[in-house]
Protein backbone atom coordinates (compact mmCIF):
# COMPACT_ATOMS: atom_id res chain seq x y z
CA UNK A 1 0.00 0.00 0.00
CA UNK A 2 1.33 3.41 -0.95
CA UNK A 3 1.54 6.37 1.39
CA UNK A 4 3.17 9.78 1.10
CA UNK A 5 4.16 13.16 2.48
CA UNK A 6 4.84 16.63 1.11
CA UNK A 7 5.83 20.00 2.52
CA UNK A 8 7.22 23.36 1.42
CA UNK A 9 9.18 25.88 3.51
CA UNK A 10 10.27 29.44 2.83
CA UNK A 11 13.98 30.08 2.33
CA UNK A 12 15.95 32.49 4.50
CA UNK A 13 16.74 34.70 1.50
CA UNK A 14 13.02 35.18 0.85
CA UNK A 15 12.36 35.93 4.51
CA UNK A 16 14.97 38.70 4.35
CA UNK A 17 13.56 40.28 1.19
CA UNK A 18 9.87 39.78 1.98
CA UNK A 19 9.33 37.60 -1.09
CA UNK A 20 6.57 35.02 -0.65
CA UNK A 21 7.41 31.31 -0.87
CA UNK A 22 7.74 30.40 -4.54
CA UNK A 23 7.56 26.61 -4.02
CA UNK A 24 4.59 24.26 -4.11
CA UNK A 25 4.33 20.55 -3.41
CA UNK A 26 1.81 17.74 -3.16
CA UNK A 27 1.38 13.99 -3.27
CA UNK A 28 -1.59 11.81 -4.19
CA UNK A 29 -2.36 8.16 -3.57
CA UNK A 30 -4.49 6.78 -6.37
CA UNK A 31 -5.92 3.36 -7.16
CA UNK A 32 -2.77 1.28 -7.64
CA UNK A 33 -0.45 4.26 -8.16
CA UNK A 34 1.01 7.23 -6.31
CA UNK A 35 2.23 10.68 -7.39
CA UNK A 36 4.85 12.99 -5.84
CA UNK A 37 5.28 16.47 -7.29
CA UNK A 38 7.16 19.68 -6.48
CA UNK A 39 7.46 22.97 -8.36
CA UNK A 40 9.65 26.03 -7.89
CA UNK A 41 8.45 29.41 -9.15
CA UNK A 42 11.30 31.44 -10.61
CA UNK A 43 10.67 34.49 -8.43
CA UNK A 44 12.63 36.92 -10.59
CA UNK A 45 11.30 40.26 -11.73
CA UNK A 46 9.40 39.21 -14.85
CA UNK A 47 8.01 36.09 -13.15
CA UNK A 48 6.08 38.16 -10.61
CA UNK A 49 3.26 35.60 -10.25
CA UNK A 50 5.47 32.52 -10.15
CA UNK A 51 4.29 31.56 -6.64
CA UNK A 52 0.94 30.94 -8.33
CA UNK A 53 2.59 29.34 -11.34
CA UNK A 54 4.19 26.68 -9.15
CA UNK A 55 0.84 25.96 -7.49
CA UNK A 56 -0.82 25.61 -10.89
CA UNK A 57 2.02 23.35 -12.07
CA UNK A 58 1.46 20.95 -9.19
CA UNK A 59 -2.30 20.90 -9.77
CA UNK A 60 -1.89 20.49 -13.54
CA UNK A 61 0.47 17.55 -13.06
CA UNK A 62 -1.80 15.61 -10.72
CA UNK A 63 -4.77 16.24 -13.01
CA UNK A 64 -2.86 15.02 -16.08
CA UNK A 65 -1.51 11.86 -14.47
CA UNK A 66 -4.89 11.03 -12.93
CA UNK A 67 -6.46 11.30 -16.36
CA UNK A 68 -4.00 8.81 -17.84
CA UNK A 69 -4.72 6.41 -14.98
CA UNK A 70 -8.46 6.43 -15.65
CA UNK A 71 -7.64 3.47 -17.92
CA UNK A 72 -4.96 2.01 -15.66
CA UNK A 73 -4.91 -1.50 -17.15
CA UNK A 74 -4.39 -0.14 -20.67
CA UNK A 75 -1.75 2.33 -19.47
CA UNK A 76 0.24 -0.31 -17.61
CA UNK A 77 0.00 -2.75 -20.52
CA UNK A 78 1.42 -0.14 -22.90
CA UNK A 79 4.11 1.40 -20.66
CA UNK A 80 6.79 -1.28 -21.25
CA UNK A 81 6.80 -0.77 -25.02
CA UNK A 82 5.60 2.82 -25.39
CA UNK A 83 6.83 4.55 -22.22
CA UNK A 84 8.60 7.35 -24.10
CA UNK A 85 5.45 8.27 -26.02
CA UNK A 86 3.21 7.94 -22.97
CA UNK A 87 5.44 10.12 -20.78
CA UNK A 88 5.73 12.68 -23.58
CA UNK A 89 1.94 12.80 -23.86
CA UNK A 90 1.66 13.29 -20.10
CA UNK A 91 4.13 16.19 -20.34
CA UNK A 92 2.08 17.80 -23.10
CA UNK A 93 -1.10 17.39 -21.07
CA UNK A 94 0.57 19.00 -18.06
CA UNK A 95 1.55 22.02 -20.15
CA UNK A 96 -1.98 22.28 -21.55
CA UNK A 97 -3.53 22.03 -18.08
CA UNK A 98 -1.12 24.63 -16.74
CA UNK A 99 -1.82 27.09 -19.53
CA UNK A 100 -5.57 26.73 -19.00
CA UNK A 101 -5.10 27.59 -15.34
CA UNK A 102 -2.92 30.64 -15.89
CA UNK A 103 -5.18 31.96 -18.67
CA UNK A 104 -8.17 31.66 -16.35
CA UNK A 105 -6.32 33.31 -13.49
CA UNK A 106 -5.11 36.17 -15.68
CA UNK A 107 -8.59 36.72 -17.08
CA UNK A 108 -10.06 36.88 -13.58
CA UNK A 109 -7.09 38.82 -12.16
CA UNK A 110 -5.69 41.27 -14.72
CA UNK A 111 -2.21 42.65 -14.10
CA UNK A 112 -2.44 45.48 -11.59
CA UNK A 113 -0.93 48.94 -11.82
CA UNK A 114 1.34 48.03 -8.91
CA UNK A 115 2.64 44.94 -10.74
CA UNK A 116 3.28 47.01 -13.88
CA UNK A 117 4.99 49.80 -11.92
CA UNK A 118 8.19 47.76 -11.61
CA UNK A 119 8.73 47.90 -15.40
CA UNK A 120 9.16 50.47 -18.10
CA UNK A 121 6.12 50.31 -20.44
CA UNK A 122 8.11 48.81 -23.33
CA UNK A 123 9.80 46.37 -20.95
CA UNK A 124 6.48 45.08 -19.65
CA UNK A 125 4.99 44.74 -23.14
CA UNK A 126 7.88 42.48 -24.15
CA UNK A 127 7.05 39.88 -21.46
CA UNK A 128 4.84 36.99 -22.62
CA UNK A 129 1.92 36.69 -20.16
CA UNK A 130 2.73 33.06 -19.36
CA UNK A 131 6.17 34.19 -18.11
CA UNK A 132 4.49 35.98 -15.21
CA UNK A 133 3.84 32.50 -13.80
CA UNK A 134 7.11 30.72 -14.73
CA UNK A 135 8.03 27.61 -12.75
CA UNK A 136 10.10 24.45 -12.74
CA UNK A 137 8.49 21.07 -12.17
CA UNK A 138 9.57 17.65 -10.85
CA UNK A 139 7.11 14.76 -10.73
CA UNK A 140 7.35 11.05 -10.03
CA UNK A 141 4.90 8.17 -10.27
CA UNK A 142 5.05 4.75 -8.62
CA UNK A 143 2.94 1.81 -9.73
CA UNK A 144 2.97 -1.94 -9.22
CA UNK A 145 6.60 -2.85 -9.93
CA UNK A 146 7.53 0.22 -11.96
CA UNK A 147 8.24 3.92 -11.57
CA UNK A 148 8.60 6.86 -13.92
CA UNK A 149 9.30 10.54 -13.57
CA UNK A 150 9.61 13.78 -15.47
CA UNK A 151 11.28 17.11 -14.92
CA UNK A 152 11.64 20.54 -16.43
CA UNK A 153 14.16 22.92 -14.89
CA UNK A 154 16.24 22.24 -11.79
CA UNK A 155 15.35 20.08 -8.81
CA UNK A 156 16.01 16.42 -8.01
CA UNK A 157 14.48 12.97 -7.98
CA UNK A 158 15.84 10.29 -5.65
CA UNK A 159 14.67 6.67 -5.65
CA UNK A 160 15.33 3.91 -3.17
CA UNK A 161 14.59 0.52 -4.65
CA UNK A 162 14.54 -2.81 -2.81
CA UNK A 163 18.35 -2.98 -2.58
CA UNK A 164 18.17 -0.05 -0.14
CA UNK A 165 20.53 2.26 -2.05
CA UNK A 166 19.60 5.86 -2.80
CA UNK A 167 20.03 6.74 -6.49
CA UNK A 168 19.15 9.61 -8.79
CA UNK A 169 17.37 7.86 -11.68
CA UNK A 170 17.08 10.92 -13.90
CA UNK A 171 19.92 11.17 -16.38
CA UNK A 172 21.32 14.69 -16.59
CA UNK A 173 20.02 16.37 -19.70
CA UNK A 174 20.99 19.96 -20.48
CA UNK A 175 18.05 20.51 -22.81
CA UNK A 176 17.97 24.27 -22.34
CA UNK A 177 20.35 26.51 -24.29
CA UNK A 178 22.91 28.53 -22.37
CA UNK A 179 21.41 31.34 -20.27
CA UNK A 180 17.86 30.06 -20.82
CA UNK A 181 15.92 28.76 -17.82
CA UNK A 182 14.09 25.53 -18.56
CA UNK A 183 10.57 26.41 -17.51
CA UNK A 184 7.02 25.27 -17.99
CA UNK A 185 6.29 28.79 -19.25
CA UNK A 186 8.59 28.52 -22.28
CA UNK A 187 7.00 28.30 -25.72
CA UNK A 188 9.05 25.14 -26.41
CA UNK A 189 8.53 23.65 -22.94
CA UNK A 190 7.44 20.28 -24.36
CA UNK A 191 10.96 19.75 -25.74
CA UNK A 192 12.71 20.73 -22.50
CA UNK A 193 11.59 17.86 -20.25
CA UNK A 194 13.82 15.06 -19.00
CA UNK A 195 12.26 11.76 -17.96
CA UNK A 196 12.98 8.23 -16.75
CA UNK A 197 11.20 4.89 -16.62
CA UNK A 198 12.27 2.04 -14.34
CA UNK A 199 10.41 -1.21 -15.03
CA UNK A 200 10.54 -4.41 -12.98
CA UNK A 201 11.90 -2.71 -9.86
CA UNK A 202 10.22 -2.83 -6.48
CA UNK A 203 10.26 0.66 -5.00
CA UNK A 204 10.66 1.44 -1.33
CA UNK A 205 10.49 5.24 -1.64
CA UNK A 206 10.63 7.98 -4.25
CA UNK A 207 11.39 11.64 -3.48
CA UNK A 208 11.07 14.83 -5.50
CA UNK A 209 12.63 18.06 -4.24
CA UNK A 210 13.26 21.59 -5.42
CA UNK A 211 16.85 22.74 -5.84
CA UNK A 212 16.95 24.47 -2.44
CA UNK A 213 17.34 21.06 -0.80
CA UNK A 214 20.24 19.91 -2.98
CA UNK A 215 22.15 23.17 -2.52
CA UNK A 216 21.90 22.87 1.26
CA UNK A 217 24.35 19.93 1.13
CA UNK A 218 28.08 19.93 0.61
CA UNK A 219 28.11 17.04 -1.85
CA UNK A 220 25.93 14.63 -3.77
CA UNK A 221 27.08 11.88 -1.38
CA UNK A 222 25.62 13.79 1.57
CA UNK A 223 22.43 14.52 -0.38
CA UNK A 224 21.84 10.83 -1.16
CA UNK A 225 22.77 9.73 2.38
CA UNK A 226 20.13 12.14 3.69
CA UNK A 227 17.47 10.33 1.66
CA UNK A 228 18.56 6.99 3.11
CA UNK A 229 18.12 8.40 6.61
CA UNK A 230 14.70 9.91 6.03
CA UNK A 231 13.48 6.77 4.27
CA UNK A 232 14.31 4.75 7.37
CA UNK A 233 12.33 7.29 9.43
CA UNK A 234 9.21 6.85 7.31
CA UNK A 235 8.52 3.71 9.34
CA UNK A 236 6.72 6.05 11.77
CA UNK A 237 5.10 8.65 9.53
CA UNK A 238 3.52 10.79 12.23
CA UNK A 239 6.77 11.41 14.12
CA UNK A 240 8.59 11.73 10.77
CA UNK A 241 6.38 14.63 9.70
CA UNK A 242 7.44 17.00 12.46
CA UNK A 243 11.08 15.92 12.28
CA UNK A 244 11.31 16.52 8.52
CA UNK A 245 9.43 19.85 8.67
CA UNK A 246 11.89 21.08 11.32
CA UNK A 247 14.83 19.80 9.31
CA UNK A 248 13.68 21.38 6.04
CA UNK A 249 13.16 24.70 7.85
CA UNK A 250 16.70 24.47 9.22
CA UNK A 251 18.12 23.52 5.80
CA UNK A 252 16.41 26.51 4.17
CA UNK A 253 19.08 28.61 5.96
CA UNK A 254 21.96 26.75 4.27
CA UNK A 255 23.34 26.83 0.73
CA UNK A 256 21.44 29.31 -1.42
CA UNK A 257 18.93 29.93 1.43
CA UNK A 258 16.23 29.10 -1.09
CA UNK A 259 12.71 27.80 -0.56
CA UNK A 260 12.63 24.01 -0.17
CA UNK A 261 9.95 21.53 -1.15
CA UNK A 262 10.02 17.80 -0.58
CA UNK A 263 7.42 15.30 -1.72
CA UNK A 264 7.68 11.56 -1.21
CA UNK A 265 5.70 8.42 -1.95
CA UNK A 266 6.56 5.03 -0.53
CA UNK A 267 5.42 1.42 -0.30
CA UNK A 268 4.52 0.77 3.34
CA UNK A 269 4.68 -3.01 3.04
CA UNK A 270 8.10 -3.06 1.37
CA UNK A 271 9.41 -0.42 3.79
CA UNK A 272 8.48 -2.65 6.73
CA UNK A 273 10.03 -5.65 5.01
CA UNK A 274 13.29 -3.83 4.28
CA UNK A 275 13.69 -1.66 7.38
CA UNK A 276 16.63 -3.76 8.63
CA UNK A 277 18.40 -3.35 5.29
CA UNK A 278 17.72 0.40 5.31
CA UNK A 279 19.10 0.82 8.82
CA UNK A 280 22.25 -1.07 7.79
CA UNK A 281 22.57 1.17 4.72
CA UNK A 282 22.39 4.24 6.95
CA UNK A 283 25.19 2.88 9.16
CA UNK A 284 27.31 1.93 6.12
CA UNK A 285 26.79 5.44 4.72
CA UNK A 286 28.03 6.97 7.99
CA UNK A 287 31.21 4.90 7.80
CA UNK A 288 31.81 5.86 4.17
CA UNK A 289 31.19 9.54 5.01
CA UNK A 290 33.74 9.34 7.83
CA UNK A 291 36.23 7.72 5.48
CA UNK A 292 35.73 10.44 2.85
CA UNK A 293 36.23 13.11 5.51
CA UNK A 294 39.43 11.45 6.73
CA UNK A 295 40.79 11.17 3.19
CA UNK A 296 40.00 14.83 2.53
CA UNK A 297 41.79 15.93 5.72
CA UNK A 298 44.78 13.79 4.75
CA UNK A 299 44.97 15.48 1.35
CA UNK A 300 44.75 18.92 2.94
CA UNK A 301 47.60 18.09 5.33
CA UNK A 302 49.87 16.72 2.59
Amino acid sequence: MFNGFSHSVMGASHEKTGLVCQDSSAFKIGNGYAIAVVADGHGSKKHFRSHLGSKFAVEATIEAIDRFYEEREDLEANLPVNYKLIIKNIEKQIISNWNIRIEKHLEENPVTAEEKSKFKPEEFEAIPPESYYGSTLVAAVAGDGYTFGLQIGDGSLVAIFEDGKAVMPMEYNESAPANVTASICNSNAASMFSSFYAPNKRLIALFGSTDGLYTSFGSEFDFLDYHSIITSQLINLESFKQIIINNLTKRSHYGTEDDISLSCIYDEDLLNEKIGLLNKQVEDNKQRAAQRKAELLKKQVT
